[in-house]
């Protein structure tokens, strides 16, 4: 379970990354922001599966 998580947080993260630069290379401010938000999720959702990790 925890590495699978990992991945997709890590998934999440490289498409919100492709999402941010496409917004940017093409001015479009929404996926720009999208992207952004998209790689604070996975990040918050990675450091919670450390803090779990930690505690078994």
């Amino acid at each position: 379970m925890g590495i699978a998580d990992k991945a997709e947080n890590a998934a999440e993260k490289l498409t919100g990354q492709a999402k941010e630069t496409t917004g940017d290379a093409t001015g479009d401010d929404e996926l720009k922001a999208e992207g952004k938000k998209d790689q604070t999720k996975g990040s918050l959702k990675n450091a919670g599966e450390n803090v779990k990790d930690a505690f078994k």
